[in-house]
């Protein structure tokens, strides 16, 4: 069997598990949270969660993925016990990876296109309702955003064709490093903005009110925590392997759970320093700022417009976009085609061109859902296919495989704690807490349970409510 190919650097296998958690929702959801649920008082409880939660379960990814030195194809069959049916998950997790992709293709293809947009100066001087226009113009296009999604996949595709370490562990070095300057730069000019005070102060400044009462006096601690537990647990893209297939490239130097808090510091820490450039410019420039891919389409066009050199800053950010979307497309990208290759010794020139051809296919229902298929609402007022994709990976494939990992990783019927622990522990640095045993065996996989639930109860609760009313 031919050898593993590995991480030239222990720098590149950190950027690049990063890369792959650092999305589109670390830019349009979390700052939005933040500000909502009380600002600095909000960020503590969810970095409570992120250590209790998110970090144990990637730590426990990335030992499947080295013990196994396996993608999600056969790292299952490798660990489990003999007679065990594990590796059915490997699968659903697959499914995941391209479920993502099916939605991300696209928005990443808007990405490109507003940063060639924003740098010719088409919003140059476009008041709201003509920013609007080119926002919903857009959607409106099939055949142009079938282009910038094809792009994507073309760059995606093209990186991993170049292997690991010359392709995705050099470029995505680059573009991590890019898109930590850039955020650097877009920070410095939106806090030296005139009553950019506001936006600090709404941001930062912990407000406990806010965290337990919304603006109708309305009580909303529990929301509040439940937005904490689900943002630090989807913000690391656990549950699809996608974190598993960085840790089978890595070696046995460096204990695995001092890795997880790398990479969660860096996603945390791009998360938060994106509120630093979109609240003190919004308020500086008295907008509300907004959550979603409204936050990205139609209100930072017009705070940019009413920056000075605003069509620099605002070609800026979208590049800073595009390095962050295409970063998490190059590490999925590298899962998907891991997986025939471990699973049926395909070439990897092959799985790269069966599966760029296959993404695009894919890709189609989401971008057609705009425009051509919008009669299709699969949950009423308004809703598009990417809602469907989205609700199947984030509400059901990603709680749902978080739960099969870490069962695999605690269960005498699976892989077995001790197994895992020996692998976590293996090298220098951080111990991965074993004294917390009944925790990680009985807590942590209600609290996951609790998250699958209440994605439920946010897509349908209020609907039931009504037809029992």
């Amino acid at each position: 069997m031919k050898e593993r190919e590995t991480f030239a650097s222990r720098l590149g296998f950190v950027l690049i598990s990063a890369g792959c958690a650092i999305g589109l929702g670390n830019v349009w959801r979390f700052p939005y949270i933040v500000g909502k649920y009380g600002g600095a008082a909000f960020v503590l409880i969810y970095l409570v969660f992120l250590v209790i939660l998110g970090l144990p379960i990637m730590a426990m990814e990335f030992s499947v993925g080295r013990a196994s030195r396996q993608s999600i194809a056969t790292s299952f069959h490798k660990l489990e016990p003999k007679g065990t049916k594990w590796h059915w998950y490997s699968w659903f997790g697959m499914a995941g990876n391209y479920m993502l992709m099916m939605f991300y293709t696209t928005v990443a293809g808007w990405m490109i296109l507003y940063c060639i947009k924003m740098a010719k100066g088409d919003f140059v001087g476009a008041d709201p309702q003509a920013v609007q226009d080119i926002y919903y113009g857009m959607l409106s296009n099939p055949g142009l955003m079938l282009i910038f999604m094809i792009i994507v996949v073309l760059i995606g595709m093209g990186v991993c064709s170049l292997g690991l370490q010359d392709g995705v562990e050099k470029i995505t070095k680059v573009m991590m490093v890019l898109l930590l300057a850039i955020l650097i730069v877009l920070v410095v000019r939106s806090v030296t903005l005139e009553n950019a005070v506001q936006g600090l102060e709404f941001y930062l400044k912990p407000n406990f009110h806010n965290l337990m009462y919304d603006a109708n006096g309305n009580f909303i601690l529990g929301e509040a925590i439940f937005a904490a537990m689900g943002q630090s647990f989807f913000t690391l893209s656990l549950g699809i392997g996608a974190m598993a297939i960085f840790g089978s490239y890595i070696g046995k130097e460096h204990r695995l759970m001092g890795e997880a808090i790398n990479v969660g510091i860096l996603d945390t820490f791009v998360a938060f320093v994106v509120g630093l450039v979109i609240f003190p410019s919004a308020f500086a420039f008295g907008i509300q700022p907004d959550s979603g891919p409204n936050l990205i389409f139609l209100t930072l066009p017009n705070v940019f417009n009413s920056m000075p050199l605003g069509r620099l800053w605002g070609a800026l950010f979208f590049v800073f976009m595009s390095f962050a979307a295409l970063s998490t497309v190059i590490a999925v990208f590298q899962n998907i085609i891991s997986f025939p290759m471990d699973k049926w010794g395909w070439s990897h020139k092959k799985s790269v061109l069966v599966n760029l051809v296959v993404i695009i296919i894919l890709s189609l229902p989401c971008l057609l859902g705009f425009n051509l298929w919008s009669g299709f609402q699969p949950f009423g007022d308004g809703s598009v296919v990417m809602d469907l994709e989205d609700f199947v990976l984030s509400d059901n494939l990603l709680p749902l495989g978080s739960l099969v990992y870490l069962l695999f990783c605690v269960s005498r019927r699976g892989w077995g704690w001790d197994n895992f622990l020996a692998e976590a522990d293996a090298g220098d640095g951080i111990r991965f807490p074993a004294r917390f045993r009944p925790y990680f065996r009985y807590v942590l996989p209600l609290l996951v349970l609790i998250i699958f639930v209440m994605g439920y109860w946010n897509k349908f609760g209020a609907s039931l409510m009504a037809l029992f009313s």
